[in-house]
């Protein structure tokens, strides 16, 4: 029998992933390897405030005519390439065979900017200007959860996650179905729930607040982790530490707090590699439309932050071979990837660079 003992930074392990019902392979190990491989531009720092090329910028002409008011605030409008056309599309008809089967979609796509300016992100912005983007969060789950079962907000920051425009903006995509990882979540949640009598995560909550070794940054009302089971190098997820379902439901203190919190985690990615930093990000919270009506006390509203790179500011984290065949696997250990974020600065780089 070995008598080693098990370090989790040396010896790989996997992990559960609750909200999911799988697991990811942790081989903290592999960080000491050199790397040869592909690196990433850094992310373009000499954008201009207001380009009228740009479709989001104010007084800027859309591709499809219209143009765009002289914003000062947020402004939202609907996209002008949704996943979803407005007026739906006919059934597929009766499935031919079960391995062959097709459904109806139904939904809204939006899009909201943040800011008039394009030179600034979120940790930029200041808590009153952020304020207004939860506020408007919230605003758009009313609306569009009135009609369809999930409301879908999300983030892609930066060229290397896919974002076109250079312009602090999000999209919310509604559909009349749950989608694959959502659905995932409820049945996850809902079994925690029926076994153990408390929501999965206001469980983990109080998990996170004895131990502290995953806590990024924490307030009054939120803390940031990064979860015991994240799968990208520097995930995190945002948790209210009351039992909340849905963005609408914050109180006031809630919203000040979730912005406080959001400009200081968004700043200490940006000073972990003195860049602006990409990341997916996405609201999950209790279905909408017809689910309102039902009992959603399994869930608790939180959000996900998937930022990509993993060693600078243009090396990232490849999900490829075994990942996408095999399973999930990550290069350090949850714990140091917390111990990073939660050492740095909650002052962002460049804001210290101006004084």
């Amino acid at each position: 029998m070995s008598s080693v003992v098990f370090n989790p930074k040396e010896h790989q392990h996997i992990r559960y992933n609750p909200l999911k019902g799988d697991w990811v392979l942790v081989s903290a190990h592999r960080m000491k390897r050199p790397w040869s491989g592909a690196t990433e531009k850094p992310a373009e720092e000499n954008i201009a405030r207001h380009n009228p090329n740009n479709p989001l910028c104010p007084g800027a002409t859309r591709i499809n005519g219209e143009v765009n008011p002289n914003y000062e605030s947020t402004f939202e409008f609907d996209n002008d390439f949704p996943v979803f056309l407005d007026d739906g599309a006919p059934s597929p008809g009766p499935n031919e065979h079960p391995l062959l089967r097709a459904e109806s979609a139904v939904g809204k796509c939006r899009v909201m900017c943040f800011h008039p300016w394009s030179d600034i992100t979120l940790p930029l912005m200041s808590l009153a200007e952020i304020r207004k983007v939860i506020d408007q969060w919230a605003d758009i789950m009313l609306d569009l959860g009135s009609r369809f079962k999930w409301v879908q907000i999300f983030e892609n920051k930066g060229k290397i996650m896919g974002c076109s425009n250079p312009h602090p903006h999000c999209q919310v995509w509604a559909s009349s179905f749950l989608p694959n990882e959502l659905k995932l979540e409820d049945d996850q949640q809902r079994d925690y729930y029926k076994k153990n009598k408390i929501p999965m995560l206001m469980d983990y909550v109080k998990v996170e607040m004895e131990k502290k070794e995953r806590m990024v940054v924490e307030n009054a009302y939120w803390l940031a982790v990064v979860p015991y089971w994240a799968t990208w190098p520097f995930e995190t997820m945002l948790l209210p530490k009351r039992h909340i379902l849905r963005l609408p439901d914050l109180s006031d203190e809630e919203r000040d707090g979730l912005a406080d919190i959001m400009k200081k985690l968004l700043a200490k990615y940006d000073n972990l590699f003195e860049t602006s930093f990409p990341y997916s990000m996405g609201w999950h919270g209790a279905p909408t439309g017809t689910c309102m009506q039902e009992d959603c006390t399994h869930w608790q509203l939180h959000a996900h932050y998937y930022p990509p790179l993993l060693r600078s500011a243009s090396v990232k984290k490849f999900m490829v071979g075994y990942e996408m065949l095999a399973q999930v696997q990550r290069d350090l250990t949850a714990e140091q990837a917390a111990k990073k974020l939660e050492e740095l600065s909650e002052v962002h780089y460049k804001l210290k660079l101006s004084e």
